[in-house]
């Protein structure tokens, strides 16, 4: 049955009401780095502040009764153009622990390569700020028990940006496979393919002048290294600050995965990768495909790639009486013979299935407005910090079978 323009309309005033929303308790104060009434403007800092920090400083700029207060990076250019989209008299930080120290500050939004989200996402807590931090949340297996430790222990509120777990269309998606729409889920098949090849090029260095960067502390806990260009504009494709395309977009699909089928980690994982394009010049393969096995005798195959965008970014759950097809804009069901009918609803308006992004819904935007609400409320979020340890574990999983060419099974 294809969904009815009513049906559409619903979902999507769904999704515009969670934005408008704010999450009132009366006159009870909450407890936050200053304390505040529920009504009371929520007071945030950005923390490295690059592209993608910058991006989601704009949707979250749109939420009512919050103001982005203060910002941070340790280069110049970033804090600059950050400051532009922050309150006009927003401080402005090149080290994260001064940021961290104000206490008019009640929350923190964290945008730092992959290497600094625990330790900033720790001393945020611990600071008694509350997190909203990109994903992956972890860049190592044994950050894990750390990061959740300190959100736990500290009574944090911590949302990791899988923003699907925010979408009406997914959240309706897992209502209708828990109901048993599809019958029993034996497969999951993951992709996120694109054709970019020209993203990998090292042309144009000697741009950016390093007398604006702070390398040292950009490089953290990283191995000391010279400064090199590239690797500080395309950090993701570099074990030492990422983790390539599983932490980078698997992530995304695979905690989709979790969280519909009420998973936490693989036991085991196989990984092949090349470098189809991107040789000697990145650290991590272009290309990946990621077998995993999970309790329950569950599969769930992800494939990437830089040079071929068939499927584009999807996720699709494979049951004895179905499959669901899942998208960032929608989703589609379909019966195996004699099991029912097909069934679709489609939110983004471009008729092109498999997008990295759509018009609607505004998953980012819906994912940091449950992030607000939950720091007035103190109720959990859609993606506390142990749903983006279980997500990350599993592209960290994979990685280690690829690095070091064997199957890795889980070890508690």
């Amino acid at each position: 049955m294809r969904d009815s323009a009513e049906t559409r309309r619903a979902f999507l005033e769904k999704g515009v009401g969670l934005v408008g929303a704010s999450t009132l308790i009366g006159a009870t104060a909450v407890e936050s780095a200053r304390g505040f009434a529920a009504n009371d403007t929520i007071e945030i800092g950005c923390i490295g502040t690059g592209g993608r920090c910058q991006h989601l400083m704009k949707s979250l700029a749109q939420i009512p009764g919050v103001r982005i207060a203060a910002v941070c990076d340790v280069f110049e250019p970033n804090r600059e153009n950050s400051r532009k989209l922050a309150d006009k008299d927003a401080a402005v930080f090149k080290n994260y622990h001064e940021l961290l120290a104000r206490k008019d500050l009640d929350a923190v939004l964290i945008g730092a390569p992959d290497h600094w989200h625990v330790p900033m996402t720790v001393d945020a807590c611990a600071a008694g700020k509350d997190v909203y931090v990109e994903k992956p949340l972890t860049h190592d297996l044994s950050e894990g028990a750390r990061v959740i430790k300190a959100q736990n222990d500290h009574k944090r509120i911590v949302q990791v940006g899988m923003q699907q777990r925010s979408m009406p269309h997914i959240q309706k998606a897992k209502e209708l496979i828990d109901a048993g729409r599809i019958g029993r889920v034996l497969k999951a098949h993951l992709t996120w393919n694109r054709n970019q090849t020209d993203r990998m090029a090292r042309g144009g260095a000697g741009t950016l002048d390093p007398r604006l960067l702070d390398w040292k502390a950009f490089l953290g806990s990283a191995r000391d290294q010279p400064f090199d260009e590239y690797r500080f504009r395309n950090w993701r494709w570099f074990w030492d600050f990422g983790g390539g395309l599983l932490t980078d977009l698997m992530v995304h699909w695979i905690d989709v995965v979790h969280w519909v089928l009420n998973l936490d980690h693989p036991s085991r994982a196989t990984t092949i990768g090349n470098h189809f394009a991107a040789k000697d010049v990145w650290e991590t393969p272009d290309t990946i495909q990621c077998l995993l096995q999970y309790p329950g005798e569950i599969q769930v195959y992800y494939e990437g790639t830089f040079s071929n965008a068939r499927h584009g970014a999807m996720c699709e759950f494979m049951g004895t009486e179905g499959t669901l097809n899942l998208d960032r804009g929608g989703y589609q069901i379909f019966p195996e013979r004699g099991k029912g009918k097909f069934e679709e609803l489609i939110l983004g308006s471009d008729p092109a299935r498999g997008r990295d992004f759509y018009d609607k819904p505004d998953g980012e935007r819906l994912h940091l407005t449950n992030w607000v609400e939950s720091i007035r409320s103190r109720q959990k979020p859609n993606a506390p910090a142990e749903a983006g340890v279980g997500a990350a574990s599993a592209a960290h999983l994979g990685n280690l079978a690829y690095r070091k060419a064997q199957v890795a099974d889980w070890k508690d």
